[in-house]
């Protein structure tokens, strides 16, 4: 009998997670990704203790622990008044509760990771340069379309194609994306440019202030800080990597006080996106084709979880697919049920709290002071649900906090 074969779409971080979880199982893989090659844009990406763990089941967990910048707090500044409201520490009892560090690297140091253990896998083909359109199966097969003419069958396929999946579009045909109407701002700037007083090395920092804020931490092993600041202006259209003047980010954050300025007149090379998401859905597979990461759960990236969940899929559905092909399609509905009540709860908590981050006035005040009335224990207790989890099934969505 010939090993079954999966066809996964996309070559992104959870396209080449789901082809190393499931080829762990015997199945063979073959990946398409649509640029002209294997590669990963973008600057920083954080990865909490889930994250870690299910790296860890990948065979990753020490060669990201060693590569990446690992974060003693995260830091809640007032952007107006400067004011250190509270941070969340991140190291001794934290690590103990949740059994890993949180770390964050550069995203092409993590995708280059994850292609060089697809790579080494004789079970793994990765095919760039195709572009896929759609899907067909029956017979017991799953085949997908390319733009070309061309057709890969397999036993099933994985879309993991990303927010503007073609396979989820066919699956799902929820329409566009759904527009915030936020636009996020990011640059990069070497780390020795940055004041010593404001350069904090080893925590992500928020400042938050009306109807905006930004976020920095370093990255590259430290080398650089990343910066990402959002506003709140009301974008219509939906734009990406639209490279802007400092003049344009000064306007866009003129409500924010004289110290997150320092930090925003270092950036260089501006670059914006109007941010996009949807809304969860009960089903994401038909038979043998099913979804992952962005095209299954899109998300805003306030959380730091879009690429923790992408993770956890893959290792969950790694998990389920100690089978043979002709129990695909029951392992696939097991996957989509035991993922979307946690996935879900993780895209509304993303969009939900720009209520954290952008009040102002009374609001901001009234927000500052329930920060700071919360124990460090209360502040691990408020992503526990997030961060503290085990294994990546419904049973176990939640921790008691306690390692294992």
């Amino acid at each position: 009998m010939s090993e079954p074969r999966i066809v996964i779409v996309g070559g992104g971080i959870g396209g080449l997670a789901a082809a190393l979880a499931v080829t762990r199982r015997g199945h063979r893989v073959t990946v398409l990704e649509r640029a002209p090659e294997f590669a990963e844009i973008g600057a920083g990406i954080q990865i909490a203790p889930n994250g870690i763990r299910a790296l860890e089941r990948l065979g990753l967990g020490d060669r990201v622990r060693a590569g990446a910048v690992h974060m003693a707090e995260l830091r809640f500044m007032d952007g107006v008044t400067g004011e250190h409201v509270t941070s969340l520490p991140l190291t001794e009892e934290y690590r103990r509760r949740f059994g890993n560090p949180y770390v964050v690297v550069h995203r092409a140091e993590l995708h280059a990771m994850l292609l060089d253990a697809c790579l080494a896998d004789e079970k793994v083909e990765l095919r760039a340069g195709v572009t896929v359109t759609g899907y067909r199966q029956g017979g017991g097969t799953a085949t997908v379309l390319l733009e070309n003419g061309e057709e890969i069958t397999g036993d099933a396929v994985i879309g993991a194609d990303g927010i503007h999946s073609a396979i989820r579009r066919q699956l799902v045909g929820d329409g566009a994306p759904r527009n915030s109407g936020i636009t996020v701002y990011r640059a990069i700037i070497p780390m020795e440019q940055v004041p010593e007083e404001i350069r904090w090395a080893t925590s992500v920092t928020w400042w938050a202030g009306p109807h905006c804020h930004f976020v920095h931490y370093p990255i590259a092993g430290g080398k650089y800080l990343n910066l990402a600041a959002s506003s709140d202006n009301h974008a219509t259209e939906a734009t990406a990597n639209v490279p802007v003047t400092k003049e344009q980010v000064r306007e866009q954050f003129a409500g924010l006080g004289a110290d997150a300025h320092r930090l925003l007149e270092l950036g260089e090379g501006w670059r914006s996106w109007v941010l996009v998401d949807r809304d969860p859905v009960t089903d994401w597979t038909d038979g043998r084709v099913t979804l992952l990461g962005d095209a299954a759960h899109p998300m805003l990236h306030y959380a730091a979880q879009g690429a923790c969940q992408a993770l956890e899929d893959a290792v969950l559905l790694g998990d389920l697919l100690d089978c043979t092909a002709d129990a695909f399609p029951q392992r696939f509905e097991k996957y989509n049920a035991e993922r979307r009540e946690r996935t879900g709860r993780v895209q509304l908590t993303a969009r939900d709290s720009i209520r954290l981050w952008h009040p102002a006035g009374e609001d901001a005040e009234r927000r500052n002071a329930l920060l700071r009335s919360l124990s460090e224990s209360e502040l691990h207790d408020q992503v526990a649900w997030m961060h503290g989890v085990r294994a990546f099934g419904a049973a176990d969505n939640e921790t008691d906090g306690d390692q294992s």
